[in-house]
């Protein structure tokens, strides 16, 4: 349950993380509210009649409906941000603007408001399948504290590096704006949240440590035996401890912690107690912890390094923009959108099956740990047999990233028969280890080679042009957008288009000096005589000049005043240009010395 909940928590986190906030709804706001109300209604009566009527009477039915429920909250949320625009709703709060975390904080919450309406419902069916009932508020709390410690990392760092963006301190706002700036920040701080982070998840879980007595001295003799360090033994509980479960976490001694349930206790004998801590110490000992980690960094380097090749082919891609086109999405919220997919796929792939075939793999490890402790594997296999039957009988229930208990029993009893197969186990989960190592090796290299200017370029000139268009479409009254496109068709070398643009934004402005200059410096400086055309690139600079006599503007004039063969004025309003902006004087004195030196004549002569 709740390895599954992290991967439907990450999607939603990469949902929210890579979509953008548009500048305004897609959807009118009435109608928004609509489709919103509509589709949550409609989910409310999808879960009742999954759970209604004693529908669900075994546990592969109870947690089948969890996950196809789950991932109808995660279509519904990917609906609100992607097609309802509830970013752009919660950026309209106070405070979102410096924290924008806010607005992601407001996407998880409504998201477990999706999973509240299932898990209101799925009270009676979990009643009736494992045989415990529990009030609403109970049920509902235990549900959520179960799924914050998945949440809670990111949304701390996501908050922490909104106040540092927010910091007054000059050195530390340079330190962020580096190029490796905010990766090491976030290494630093990811390595204190794994450290010390189970001592927070103990307290959000309200686990105490196991009172004393027979069996908590029984534990600590055998974890002294096994020469395991640890911080506490805590008693874990889990929906009011009736959960049969225990677990390790921590990586270090002082935030290492033992869990195990009250039922837990309740149901096994003093050995089989032994047995599952055996399981528990064989993950230190193998070290999985340290590992899972690992795996985390991995799947960020692979994310990083697929991200820009794939930006590179989208934003050179014509398929992308006629999309974004049919759709009347923004190019920015179709990209955020269109890079969500592959992001998308390669989480699913990484963590169901390679993250899915470690963790499989390590459980196996940690059960034949046992071995090493004990004379036998029978005192777990009646842990597993025991488990298996009082939480519902799901001997043979699949698991992404467990084997079924059926499968390990069955393994162990083999293992007893041919200890060959415990070494032979090891031997491929450290081979397959090493070829990951190897794959993450190769990736940080690539990463490290990446040109850091892959996005530069025609790409990024074609994503802008996308950009303003999309603008033109919605404004085309605002002369900005078309004096941008001209700009950037100017600097394309396209001259009918730019010459287009900007008579397009005179029209609507036309005592703007900033589309007068660019218009006159197009006429005097394109490529091909058939474009040049300085009498009126005079007359246009003339008007610019009036309106605003800034640097820029003068030397276009100045250029102008050349081209029609007043070299003696051009000089004298390049001196005015110079005077204008002191900044740019070594640009401004090779421009008179040009004038004086050469005369220019008129593309007629």
């Amino acid at each position: 349950m709740i390895y599954n909940n992290l991967i439907y928590l990450l999607v939603v986190i990469l949902i929210l993380s890579t979509s953008s906030v548009p500048d305004s709804p897609q959807i009118p706001p009435p109608l928004a509210v609509l489709i919103f109300l509509v589709k949550g209604l409609l989910y409310q009566q999808l879960v009742h009649r999954i759970h209604g009527r004693d529908r669900i009477q075994l546990a592969s039915q109870y947690f089948a409906a969890e996950q196809k429920l789950s991932i109808m909250a995660i279509i519904l949320i990917a609906t609100d941000v992607c097609l309802l625009d509830f970013k752009y709703y919660m950026s309209q709060l106070p405070l979102t603007s410096k924290l924008p975390v806010l607005v992601n904080f407001g996407g998880l919450s409504l998201f477990f408001g999706y999973l509240a309406i299932m898990w209101s419902h799925a009270r009676k069916s979990y009643h009736a399948v494992f045989g415990r009932m529990y009030n609403r508020r109970s049920f509902l709390l235990n549900n959520v504290k179960i799924n914050l410690p998945i949440i809670l990392p990111w949304l701390f760092l996501s908050l922490l590096a909104n106040l540092l963006e927010l910091s007054p301190i000059p050195w530390l706002k340079d330190f962020m704006a580096s190029p490796w700036g905010e990766p090491l920040f976030f290494v630093f701080f990811v390595l204190i949240l794994v450290l010390t982070f189970p001592a927070i998840i103990i307290r959000l879980w309200n686990c105490s440590p196991l009172p004393a007595g027979d069996i908590r001295t029984r534990i600590e003799k055998f974890c002294r035996k096994e020469r395991l360090e640890y911080a506490e033994i805590m008693s874990w509980p889990l929906f009011e401890g009736q959960m049969l479960t225990a677990g390790v976490m921590g990586l270090v001694k002082r935030f290492r912690y033992l869990l195990i349930t009250p039922a837990m206790l309740n149901a096994m004998t003093p050995e089989e107690i032994e047995a599952v801590m055996a399981h528990e110490i064989g993950h230190v000992k193998k070290h999985h912890l340290q590992l899972y980690f690992l795996f985390f960094v991995g799947f960020g380097l692979l994310a990083q390094v697929s991200a820009s090749p794939f930006l590179y082919v989208l934003l050179n891609s014509d398929f992308f923009y006629k999309m974004s086109l049919f759709t009347n999405k923004e190019p920015a919220s179709a990209l955020a959108f269109m890079t969500t997919i592959p992001m998308f796929v390669l989480m699913i792939v990484y963590f169901r099956y390679v993250l899915g075939f470690f963790m499989r793999n390590f459980e196996r490890q940690a059960d034949l740990h046992v071995f090493e402790t004990m004379p036998d594997s029978r005192p777990l296999i009646s842990v597993l047999e025991k488990i298996a039957w009082l939480n519902g009988n799901i001997r043979d229930l699949p698991s992404w990233h467990h084997f079924s208990i059926g499968q390990r029993v069955d393994f162990l009893q083999k293992c007893q028969e041919y200890p060959s197969l415990i070494r032979k186990h090891n031997r491929k989960v450290y081979s397959m280890l090493s070829l990951y190592l190897l794959t993450v090796a190769v990736t940080g290299f690539l990463l490290w080679k990446m040109p850091t200017n892959l996005l530069e370029g025609a790409a990024t000139e074609k994503f802008t042009a996308a950009v303003i268009k999309h603008k033109i479409k919605e404004d085309p009254q605002n002369h900005l957008w078309h004096q941008l496109m001209g700009d950037l068709q100017y600097e394309k070398k396209l001259y009918p288009q730019a010459i287009a643009s900007y008579e397009t934004a005179l029209g609507l402005e036309p005592d703007n000096s900033e589309v007068l200059n660019n218009l006159a410096w197009l006429l005097l400086t394109a490529e091909g005589k058939e474009f040049l055309d300085p009498v009126r690139a005079l007359s246009l600079a003339k008007r610019a000049v009036k309106l605003r006599s800034l640097g820029h503007i003068l030397d276009t004039l100045a250029t102008a005043y050349w081209m029609n063969g007043f070299n003696e004025i051009a000089v004298m309003t390049e001196r005015q240009a110079m005077a204008r902006d002191p900044a740019n004087r070594k640009y401004y004195r090779n421009q008179m010395e040009r004038f004086a030196t050469y005369k220019r004549l008129l593309p007629t002569e």
